[in-house]
């Protein structure tokens, strides 16, 4: 038997691969070491199967997915305010998505065939609605969806995420299917901060970095073959197709086509309205005020061509590859109102259901919601303000309320302007109520005394009005007073039980007001007794 050690092919193989890609050309590597996908490209048994149920749920909501573009919209109508031109063109753009899907199933011979994508580019300032529309848009589609933001990638993968990966996410969310995640959609957001900063008058853009982002991202939305495992998992991935090698097994598909996933980017484009505006109102001298030079920032960006994509920082071909634009409009203070009242995602719901959980009804009057739109309003960053302006106005509320016997709370237009003097308002009407509160408080930390150390306690009403005015004073609940300042209670009256043998206790005031120097008394005596009585 030779002493000589084997060679281990799989270190072999890595050394290969890593060779392979100091060299640029990790295809060749996988061709050579015989792991690309078989010919008729189908998947292999070395691939990791989808559960056949999983497939056909997805499948019959794409064949069962008949909305016409109107219904489409008005589903967003019950979430998004206003953006009616938005709905619109992501109505279409979904509905003719889902038929071309259908069909290339129903007609494989069809996935062949040249397909215009209608990628769409939405542009608007933050908090109108843009992201929340395709939220709004990944409940109801049936195919494979997945969001990202441009400002995570970088134009190698090595700093940040690799944009590829944005397809190898679709596989993710198609169960591992290919044939499925080929025909999915992919949402990027800020798309606006890849923009190359020498094109941006205003600065602080990327440059390198970002050009490169935007070439591969125009590669992925052309169509391009994307590995499924990136150079990062690929160690990871080798150890395993060696022994689906070993074994015998042909390989599974090990790339995707990007020809059929439709792309879907936005962003806020804070500059691009300038440098619009200054090419609308140089075109417009002489003739007055007209409507296209309205001093107003909505309609700059309603005006937008290829020629101000390309100005702010955009490469020809990438924004080429963005047919469908549509503006997104800002939110007036009316429109922030029917956000609150009208909206089924409305914050204002979601802070009812917050005080429900604390058995306190919320009621916002129709002053206090004009009072908190305007104040949103003037936030200038749409419907996110109106989060902002709320957690202001009840930030206090939720914080003192839950500890009080207050089961409503009703909030007006002063409340809103001053909700400090509102709150200490209520809590002054409710003081009578609360020391009946915090008098309860107290025999319920009694309970908790006996189940845990097995000794029991009554308060008399001198020392339970004493805990009482020291938590109003303190501004500290029950709970923690009686922690804090009868912490070694239970040693002590632990030490006098087994002097006296007494398993329950009465506290007086003086318990309550000066804990050690009573106890210490209390011990002595109980020293005493015993001492006494042999």
């Amino acid at each position: 038997m030779s002493d000589q050690k084997e060679k281990n092919p799989f270190e072999e193989l890595q050394k290969q691969m890593r060779e392979a890609f100091q060299h640029g050309n990790p295809a060749q590597f996988f061709n050579q070491a015989g792991f690309a996908a078989p010919a008729d490209g189908g998947s292999g048994d070395g691939e990791e199967p989808v559960e056949d149920d999983e497939k056909a749920e997805i499948l019959k909501r794409i064949h069962g997915f008949n909305l016409k573009p109107r219904e489409v919209r008005d589903y967003l109508d019950r979430f998004v305010i206003r953006q009616q031109e938005a709905k619109k063109v992501l109505s279409v753009a979904i509905c003719d998505h889902f038929n071309h899907v259908r069909q290339c199933l129903e007609t494989p011979d069809l996935r062949e065939k040249d397909y215009a994508k209608q990628n769409i580019i939405l542009l608007g300032p933050t908090g109108v609605g843009k992201t929340y529309l395709m939220r709004c848009i990944s409940k109801l589609i049936g195919v494979p969806f997945v969001k990202a933001d441009a400002t995570k990638f970088s134009e190698t993968g090595y700093v940040g995420h690799d944009v590829e990966d944005l397809v190898r996410d679709l596989v993710k969310a198609a169960n591992g299917d290919v044939d499925l995640a080929q025909y999915g959609i992919i949402y990027i957001d800020e798309i606006d901060k890849i923009a190359s900063s020498a094109g941006q008058s205003g600065g602080g853009g990327r440059d390198v970095s970002g050009r490169g982002v935007q070439i591969n991202l125009l590669k992925l939305m052309e169509e391009t073959d994307v590995n499924l495992f990136s150079q990062t998992d690929l160690l990871g991935q080798m150890q395993a197709m060696f022994e689906m090698q070993r074994g015998g097994k042909k390989g599974g598909k090990r790339a995707i086509n990007t020809r059929h996933i439709l792309f879907i980017v936005s962003g806020a484009f804070d500059r691009l309205s300038d440098q619009i505006k200054k090419r609308v109102e140089s075109g417009s001298i002489g003739f007055g005020n007209s409507a296209d030079s309205r001093d107003e920032e909505k309609d700059y960006l309603n005006h937008v061509t290829t020629t101000d994509f390309i100005s702010y920082g955009f490469e020809p071909e990438f924004i080429g590859r963005l047919p469908v634009r549509v503006h997104c409009e800002h939110l007036s203070r009316e429109d922030l109102e029917k956000i609150l009242l009208q909206s089924e995602g409305s914050i204002l719901s979601q802070y009812k259901t917050d005080f429900k959980g604390y058995g306190i009804g919320l009621d916002v009057t129709p002053d206090a919601i004009r009072a908190i739109a305007q104040s949103a309003a003037s936030e200038k960053t749409g419907a996110r303000a109106l989060m902002t302006v709320l957690e202001r106005t009840l930030r206090g509320f939720k914080f003192e309320l839950p500890s009080t016997s207050i089961q409503k709370l009703s909030i007006d237009g002063k409340a809103v302007e001053n909700p400090a003097n509102a709150l200490r308002a209520l809590l002054k009407d409710n003081a009578s109520r609360q020391r009946e509160v915090l008098a309860a408080e107290v025999k319920k930390f009694t309970g908790r005394f006996e189940e845990e150390h097995g000794i029991r306690l009554t308060f008399e009403e001198d020392a339970i009005e004493a805990l009482v005015d020291l938590s109003l004073a303190e501004e500290k609940t029950i709970r923690s007073l009686c922690e804090t300042r009868l912490h070694d209670l239970h040693h002590g009256l632990q030490l006098i039980g087994r002097n006296t043998g007494q398993k329950e206790f009465t506290l007086t005031a003086a318990m309550v007001k000066n804990p050690d120097k009573e106890l210490s008394r209390l011990i002595v005596e109980s020293f005493a007794a015993a001492k006494e009585n042999g």
